[in-house]
């Protein structure tokens, strides 16, 4: 390829990758079922996208580091103080009975449906296993499914991953080098196992790395992001060399080991690393499935089919129940687990890297692996992208929307605002600093959330579940502004923080953080004054007339949402919908 050729194709690769998530985002779907199609497109219609002749040989090494990567950024995400009790049992399950039953299901099946050796039908069906955080997580973010049942997916579908990976190396090497696969022997367990421990020992060596950058030398947030890709990057290159296919977990327990351990000092906010993992995503997908070719689907297209039914209908549900039995989840929780097994990019990038290397040695039957698994991915995750949320609201599990709150303050205007939001049906939280304010909440009979409040917001892996918006009202106008940077990466909605008097000279109060509620003629300080001269808040139908002098606070739609008055919105109540007002002072008669 000449050079015009190669930069129109890493540019085309860009844009189709970006242009396809940012459409998927507005759609509402998950990006793979946009990003395979792109793909595939692109490489039917040109001849410059196509991965092999724009990086070659380098091609397979570049998808190896870049999905070590990717595992990380999952790994950041798993708090092991959330997988207790039962959630770690049904997670272990799932791990044990998937990846036997799915093998052996497929392995079995594969030789019939796709005239291929056992050997490659093995190989296609350890490919099969995975699952991953990459497909597994946009969907449940879009179904919203009740955190127990979320919890154990994304664990489920991170771990799966580098099992998959080392056990694809483990039956490629089988093939390669004895063109038969014996999976029953016990070398091959020892192989595993040797592999494990590689990747062990390289997670311990990136952990202490990170310790040395992030804890040691303090590095700031630019720098300390710099550190984790370069570490991530050399120690998943380095255990690949020692043993294949090993960097993989090297990368996910050096993710794991850093939001874990107590004292790393984490940078707050990570958009780089995030954008980075994301674009990842998007250029693996995009050229991977550049790399199918129309005709290689067509003879395969109808026993692809077959074999999604089968992995659908049969395997997953079979996997569930053994694996939830006795667990303590509802039926629905049980159902919806077993209605939910999309397979992501590692299961693209071992078929890629694993059917190319044995078409090149000659292996019958090799050129339909990845055929064959591009089906099933796209196939899989349209299937539970489109009935996924149905199927979930059927079952029940799915959490209402925009009802869970926490509110921050302790002051008694900011306690009966909470009791107020409480009475227009919503679900609220609320925290404190302080033991007299936090002993006040109890006594409202109002939840109250333990912990340090920063320490949990700046925890990459602290996620504050089934927390939908946040609303700051402290009597520091810095805290507020400070908290609602730090804390919009860890909620599933919006931080709002009450607005900082207007001649505040605080260091940061004016000038930054979330949306300001009520506006600013309604800041902390009027807020306060207004409460401590008798003003009191009012819960009220929308369609009653609103009292002389009252302020709307915020609307409660009728479905639960909560949607509140800012600076730069106003909301419009309508029929059905309920009002939070706060009432004017009393004058003096």
């Amino acid at each position: 390829m000449t050079d015009d050729e190669i930069l129109l194709g890493f540019a085309l690769t860009l844009v189709i990758a970006t242009g396809s998530q940012i459409l998927a985002s507005k759609l509402r779907v998950p990006a793979l079922i946009l990003l395979l199609p792109a793909g595939f497109a692109a490489g039917a219609l040109t001849d410059v996208i196509h991965p092999d002749r724009l990086m070659g040989q380098n091609f397979s090494v570049l998808v190896s580091l870049s999905v070590a990567v990717i595992l990380y950024d999952a790994g950041l995400g798993l708090n092991l103080r959330k997988l207790t009790g039962h959630t770690r049992s049904v997670v272990g399950r799932l791990l044990l009975f998937g990846i036997l039953i799915t093998f052996f299901a497929t392995s079995s099946a594969a030789p019939a449906m796709f005239d291929m050796p056992l050997r490659v039908a093995a190989m296609l069906g350890t490919i099969l296993v995975v699952s991953g955080p990459t497909v597994v997580g946009p969907l449940l973010d879009f179904v919203r499914p009740s955190d127990r049942v979320r919890r154990i997916l994304i664990w489920e579908g991170t771990l799966t991953d580098p099992i998959g990976g080392i056990l694809g190396a483990l039956v490629f090497h089988a093939i390669a080098t004895t063109h038969r696969v014996d999976i029953g022997r016990g070398y091959q367990l020892g192989q595993f196992g040797l592999s494990l421990l590689v990747g062990l020992i390289g997670g311990a060596v990136g952990t202490a790395l990170l310790w040395l950058t992030l804890r040691t030398l303090r590095l700031g947030e630019t720098l300390g992001t710099l550190a984790q890709l370069a570490t991530v990057i050399a120690v998943s290159a380095g255990c690949d060399i020692v043993r294949d296919d090993t960097g993989l977990i090297a990368a996910i327990v050096t993710g794991l080991a850093v939001t874990n351990i107590q004292g790393f000092d984490m940078p707050a906010r990570r958009p780089f690393f995030e954008t980075l993992a994301q674009l990842i995503i998007g250029l693996l997908f995009v050229s991977i499935s550049s790399t199918v070719t129309p005709a290689s689907l067509v003879p395969v297209l109808l026993p692809a089919l077959g074999l999604i039914a089968i992995l659908v209908l049969v395997v997953r549900p079979l996997v569930a129940y053994l694996s939830t039995t006795g667990t303590g989840m509802s039926r629905g929780e049980r159902a919806f687990t077993g209605w939910m097994a999309p397979r992501g990019i590692v299961a693209a990038a071992t078929a890629s890297a694993f059917s190319a290397s044995l078409v090149d040695r000659g292996v019958d039957g090799a050129s339909r692996i990845l055929p064959v698994t591009f089906l099933v991915i796209v196939g899989s995750v349209l299937l539970y992208a489109l009935t996924a949320g149905p199927v979930a609201r059927r079952l029940g599990i799915v959490k209402p929307a925009g009802t869970r709150i926490l509110l921050v303050g302790g002051k008694r205007w900011v306690v009966e605002l909470g009791k107020a939001l409480r009475s227009a049906g919503l679900d609220v939280l609320m925290w404190a600093g302080l033991d007299e304010e936090r002993q006040r909440i109890r006594d409202e009979g109002i939840e109250l959330a333990t912990g340090d409040l920063l320490a949990t917001a700046t925890n990459p892996g602290a996620r504050l579940e089934g927390v939908t918006a946040v609303f700051l009202a402290t009597d520091d106008d810095d805290f507020n502004a400070l908290a609602s940077v730090v804390m919009q990466d860890n909620v599933e909605g919006p931080v709002y923080r009450v607005g900082p008097p207007h001649d505040s000279h605080g260091v940061i109060a004016p000038y930054t953080g979330g949306d300001i509620l009520f506006g600013r003629p309604l800041v902390r300080q009027v807020l306060a004054d207004r409460y401590e001269q008798g003003a009191r808040f009012l819960v009220q139908p929308a369609s009653s007339p609103v009292p002389p002098e009252y302020d709307t606070l915020f609307v409660v739609r009728a479905d639960n949402r909560l949607e509140p008055v800012t600076e730069k919105q106003r909301v419009t109540p309508q029929e059905g919908d309920t009002v939070v007002l706060l009432g004017a002072a009393p004058t003096a008669g």
